[in-house]
């Protein structure tokens, strides 16, 4: 007996999003397990090497530990490379989730190269903001948060856009109402996690909350500047 079928359309993703959100979070989850199924003497290696440390910085903080503060490329590479570590499977899957939701509507908008740009550059900026409030802190950052909390504010103004004489949905200002709610709230509940401790572990796993504002403020006041270099036309795609 035969049994007609509805006819259906190409069959989509199953997740649908840029690739580059895809191959980045495939990196997270690779780097985890790599690390996770290492010796131990490996893993506290590359924890030493390649998260970020404040105490690597300190001048007083070396020489009262005698310790040598390394090469030029051992001093930069913490920068970034500590984005790419997560101390336990519940980081790993928040980072993962965040990432997600918030860097498929700046990368669907400024494709893939300048998304990647932006990325590092709002690591970079959250590692030196930590670095700023917990000088010669010898307690390791590790964890993409910094940087997604750059995509966020570069994804915020996109959400908010409105549409100007015709050329299309513009950046929401930076001084409009949703944005500076959302910025004051977000500036908010970092600031009271920080300080009261809210959601910490052992001293790896210590929210990095300054980390946090200094990416998200980062990504706010350099998306217009991503912006017209990335889409010189100036018109946002809406976010689907």
């Amino acid at each position: 007996m035969a049994f007609l079928r509805e006819s259906q359309g190409p069959r989509q993703p199953a997740i649908h999003a840029p690739s580059v959100v895809v191959w980045l979070i495939a990196t997270f989850v690779l780097i985890y397990f790599a690390l996770d199924y290492a010796p131990p003497s490996l893993q506290d290696g590359i924890i030493g090497n390649y998260a970020f440390y404040p105490a690597r910085y300190s001048a007083a903080y070396l020489t009262s530990h005698a310790v040598a503060p390394g090469s030029l490329a051992g001093q930069a590479i913490p920068f970034i490379s500590y984005v790419f570590l997560h101390a336990d499977l519940g980081h790993l899957a928040i980072n993962c989730l965040w990432l997600l939701a918030i860097g498929p509507v700046v990368a669907r908008a400024w494709g893939t190269f300048s998304f990647l740009i932006f990325f590092f550059f709002c690591a970079v900026a959250a590692a030196s903001a930590h670095l700023a409030f917990n000088w010669g802190s010898d307690a390791p950052v590790i964890g993409a948060s910094g940087a997604i909390s750059g995509l966020m504010g570069a994804a915020i103004r996109m959400l908010w856009a409105t549409r100007r004489n015709g050329a299309g949905l513009q950046l929401a200002p930076l001084l409009s109402r949703p944005i500076v709610a959302f910025t004051l709230f977000w500036i908010g509940a970092n600031v009271l996690a920080g300080l009261t401790g809210l959601g910490a572990g052992v001293e790896v796993r210590l929210i990095a909350w300054q980390a946090h504002i200094g990416g998200y403020l980062t990504g706010l006041l350099l998306a217009a500047l991503f912006d017209r270099w990335s889409r010189p036309s100036g018109e946002v795609p809406h976010p689907s």
